[in-house]
């Protein structure tokens, strides 16, 4: 009997075991480790591309359409083009008009369609659908029945020499605001619906920012402004790039100051920023922002601001897009699934543009 006994725990302990480092990966087929795989989909053929367009030249913001194709504001060439998921261009080009200080190219890009934006042109009206903000200083918005190809420039800030870098939509109270980052005046310019340009003297103030910091980029996510800051080189009109030089804020739909969300660290000029949905992979309901200054992606608590991790490919070596400028997840239609971070690029200085996609890889 004990000699049965004996046998049974050996065969237990065996099947145990087996169980066990079958489960580390003992069986020669280790668990393999998650990361994420980066895709140029379309150029404008100055990068390796699946596709590629002309008009995509120095690609800033993008905007989905929650029914339709992602946007893309393209600077180099001002105009938007439009792509699914794959990065097939669609037959729709939108030019944005020049401003009284030259040439728009357009740098934020919103979705504006239930938010009464109404834009008007040689006696049409129509309500706006995208909204453009532009480095001539204007603000631009588009509406299918007023001009299919154009957009509309709405606002001229050519006495203010506004140089605008970002765009984010909200509400204040419940009425409709656009919110526009002026970098090379340090300061975000605020709209009501019928684009007029509000008194926000004491808004968007952060006494405790570092000198030469100015707002980049901006974005609206939930009841929250997230305000990317970038240092301005001499010249007041571009990013220093090295590692360290961003701050990130968080402010109500007033401009009041919430907090501080990071400073330092892994920010180097940031300007893309968006929130991961559940089935992101590792870092899942993680707040991401792209670096302008080295083209790397970081992901964040939402709350805390403190640091998660760059978001690597899966043998661990982190994505870097060259010229990388703004991101976000799909919209679930035309190839675009809600779980893919899509990105806007102007490679080689921004002398070509890029647009492409990261999806979970494991």
């Amino acid at each position: 009997m004990a000699l049965v006994r004996s046998t049974l725990f050996k065969l237990t302990l065996s099947a145990a075991l087996a169980a066990s480092l079958a489960g580390c990966g003992g069986d020669g087929n280790s668990v393999q480790p998650v990361g994420y795989k980066s895709s140029v989909v379309v150029s404008d053929g100055g990068v390796p591309a699946s596709n590629t367009d002309a008009n995509l030249k120095d690609g800033w913001g993008i905007a989905f359409n929650p029914q339709g194709f992602v946007w893309v504001a393209d600077a180099g060439s001002q105009k938007s083009t439009l792509y699914d998921g794959n990065g097939v261009p669609q037959q729709l080009v939108v030019s944005i008009p020049a401003g009284t200080n030259g040439p728009a190219g357009p740098t934020g890009i919103v979705f504006s369609g239930a938010n009464n934006f109404a834009v008007s042109q040689n006696g049409v009206s129509g309500t706006s659908a995208f909204v453009f903000a532009t480095l001539a200083g204007t603000i631009a918005a588009w509406s299918p029945t007023v001009n299919l190809t154009s957009a509309v420039t709405v606002y001229d800030d050519a006495a203010g020499a506004a140089e605008y870098t970002g765009l984010a939509i909200g509400a204040d109270n419940g009425a409709g605001r656009l919110y526009a980052a002026d970098f090379h005046n340090n300061k975000i310019d605020v709209f009501d619906s019928a684009f007029n340009k509000l008194t926000t003297s004491g808004r968007f103030v952060d006494p405790s920012l570092p000198a030469g910091f100015a707002p980049f980029g901006i974005q609206a996510i939930g009841n929250s402004l997230f305000v990317a800051y970038a240092k301005q080189d001499s010249s007041a009109r571009r990013s220093v790039h090295a590692a360290g030089q961003g701050v990130i804020d968080v402010y109500d739909m007033s401009g009041a100051l919430q907090k501080r969300f990071a400073t330092g660290g892994d920010l180097n000029a940031p300007w893309g920023i968006t929130i991961a949905p559940s089935n992101f992979g590792p870092f899942s309901n993680k707040l991401i922002v792209g670096n302008f200054g080295d083209g790397t992606l970081h992901a964040f608590d939402p709350q805390t601001g403190a640091a998660a991790g760059a978001l690597t490919q899966r043998s661990g070596a982190p994505i870097t897009i060259a010229g990388l400028w703004g991101i976000a997840f799909g919209n679930g239609l035309n190839a675009q699934p809600t779980n893919t971070l899509f990105f806007a690029a102007g490679p080689n200085s921004g002398s070509n543009g890029a647009y492409g996609r990261l999806d979970v890889d494991q």
